[in-house]
Order: structure tokens, then C-alpha cells, then sequence
């Protein structure tokens, strides 16, 4: 129960949010580090949640682990902020912080 009431609220912030601003859809895929930390496309939170979700439904993972989800937001937005990653898409940037996980 408990559960449906996070998801609802999330899901109503982030229509919220969304709706104030024009009806745009993002291909994630190409968002360049340079784009996440400097908040050009979207809030790095909301991407970093939106990635996050990514990778752990490709591996089957239903569990979040809010320490965890920390410490990796923290590796990618360090990797993203050295300037000679700015080119990197925010996915590959992941990948090389975090390593590729099955």
C-alpha cells in the first residue's frame, strides 16, 4: 500500500513539473555528460532516476538501495564533470563509471 502511495506521488510531481513546461520527448541515449551536469536538458535527479530504473529492470533487479543509488550518482556525475568527458553520452558514462553490469 505504502508502495502506491510513492509511486503516485512521484508520478504526480513529475506531471506537474511537466506540465508547466512544452510536451517534449528526450532520446536518453543521447544526452551527453556535459548536458547532465549542466542541467541542459532535464534535472540530473530526475535523469539519474530515469537510469537507474533503466539498468536495474535490464537486469531483473525489482530492490532499490538508496545508499547504493547514491554512490552511483555520485561516480557518473564525477566521471560527467571532467571535461574531457563532456562529449561522453551520459549511458556510455555510466557504463565506464559503474562498469557494465549483466
Amino acid at each position: 500500500m505504502q508502495l502506491k502511495v510513492i509511486v503516485s506521488g512521484t508520478i504526480l510531481a513529475v506531471a506537474s513539473a511537466t506540465s508547466l513546461q512544452a510536451q517534449v520527448t528526450i532520446d536518453v541515449s543521447k544526452i551527453t555528460c556535459a548536458q547532465y551536469v549542466q542541467e541542459k536538458i532535464s534535472s540530473p535527479s530526475l535523469i539519474a532516476a530515469w537510469l537507474s530504473g533503466y539498468y536495474n529492470a535490464k537486469r531483473n533487479n525489482l530492490l532499490i538501495d538508496p545508499g547504493a543509488m547514491q554512490d552511483n550518482v555520485s561516480k557518473v556525475k564525477n566521471f560527467c564533470s571532467d571535461e574531457k568527458n563532456f562529449k561522453v553520452s551520459v549511458m556510455k558514462a555510466v557504463e565506464s563509471a559503474l562498469g557494465k553490469k549483466k
